[in-house]
């Protein structure tokens, strides 16, 4: 049975089940191939609990903790309303092929039209295919204003990491 929940970031089997979830993604080739740092894993889920934009979802097949998301909510300033932005999204790969992304996903677009958001982002890497179709089969597409101009495209600048970061920035 699969079952699909809003994590409880306070709750000590969820707290666990999202840092195992997001330690097997972040070493997952798509997810970079390094393990959580250990600074990381001791101050994940004490950081998240003092943001009040964060949403994790956790989802279990028979009890099993199987895939997750973690999202944060931000502000479209056009169109003048919240948005959900799905930062992380990840299944184990004993658990892939029972479409528990799309479950997920469903579940993140229910949250997200609860909390009043006009839209959900996401990344994703060019060479994530699959992750791709299935973003696409939910009706996900590339962002662009004016056709003319081109779509948007993902930047990035890493910071210096602070001193009690064992962490490379990804």
């Amino acid at each position: 049975m699969n079952t699909i929940i809003n994590a409880d970031l306070h709750h000590p089997q969820h707290a666990q089940d999202l840092l195992m979830l997001l330690n097997a993604y972040a070493s997952d080739r798509m997810g970079g191939s390094d393990p959580l740092s250990a600074f990381a894993r001791a101050n994940l889920i004490p950081e998240l609990q003092k943001r009040s934009n964060v949403h994790a979802v956790l989802a279990y097949v028979d009890g099993q903790a199987a895939g997750f998301s973690i999202c944060f909510e931000g502000f479209s300033t056009f169109a003048c309303q919240p948005l959900l932005n799905i930062h992380d999204l990840g299944v184990l790969d004993e658990f892939r092929g029972l479409g528990l992304s799309k479950l997920i996903l469903n579940h993140i677009e229910q949250l997200a039209r609860e909390h009043g958001c006009c839209k959900m982002t996401l990344e994703v890497l060019e060479g994530n295919h699959l992750a791709k179709g299935i973003y696409q089969s939910l009706g996900f597409a590339g962002y662009e204003l004016d056709p003319a101009m081109g779509g948007a495209i993902m930047m990035q600048k890493k910071l210096a990491a602070s001193a009690n970061s064992d962490d490379k920035l990804k």
